[in-house]
């Protein structure tokens, strides 16, 4: 069970933060910009400094990654409220979505000087999230299962960017959260896209 699975839950509590969108007269897709500006921003912060020399810094970038979590369900929430709702809204949710997860994924493998371990965690999260919504193009229905969705995934960004700030230095065999985060995405990334492959590839040829 993946964090996505609870997304009815947590849209219950959208409400204050729709109406105060609308107040404010954001449009939907002003606001997916909004969320994809947090996580750029989240980006940036992570990768300026290593965690030792900056954990401020890991500290506001473990706030945007929740902000930018949190708009992503405000933006189709909002839109549902306000009669909008359409699919070039929705593509470009996903796009920015992948962007923001790229962006943060740099980030904070810049922030750690571990490149290959951010290329192989971008790539486990940009194939979980392909799968995902190529299931849902073969008539299945958009996918969210798996041991890790993108709610898990901005979950355990922010959570390890506190950790980081709080202790910053290695922790096993050279490895601080950080890279021990990267080290996850990547492998359970590719998993999750396999999982989520074989799982539709069997309904298919039921």
């Amino acid at each position: 069970m993946t964090l996505d699975q609870l997304r009815p839950v947590a849209e219950r509590g959208l409400k204050p933060f729709v109406g105060v969108a609308d107040w404010l007269g954001l449009t939907p897709d002003g606001v997916s910009v909004l969320a994809f500006a947090c996580a750029v921003v989240a980006g940036v912060a992570f990768g300026l400094d290593a965690p030792t020399a900056a954990p401020e810094l890991y500290l506001a970038g473990s706030l945007l990654v929740l902000a930018n979590g949190w708009l992503d369900l405000v933006d189709g929430a909002l839109a549902r409220a306000q009669g909008v709702s359409s699919s070039g809204g929705d593509l470009l949710d996903h796009v920015l979505d992948r962007y923001a997860d790229i962006a943060m994924l740099v980030g904070l493998a810049a922030g750690v000087d571990r490149y290959a371990l951010g290329l192989a965690a971008v790539t486990g999260v940009l194939m979980t999230s392909y799968l995902g919504t190529q299931i849902q193009a073969v008539g299945i229905g958009r996918e969210y299962g798996g041991l890790l969705g993108r709610a898990d995934r901005l979950a355990l960004i922010g959570v390890v960017g506190v950790a980081a700030a709080v202790v910053p230095g290695p922790l096993v065999a050279g490895y601080g959260v950080v890279a021990a985060l990267l080290v996850v995405f990547a492998l359970v990334g590719h998993f999750t896209a396999v999982q989520r492959f074989w799982g539709a590839w069997r309904v298919l040829n039921e």
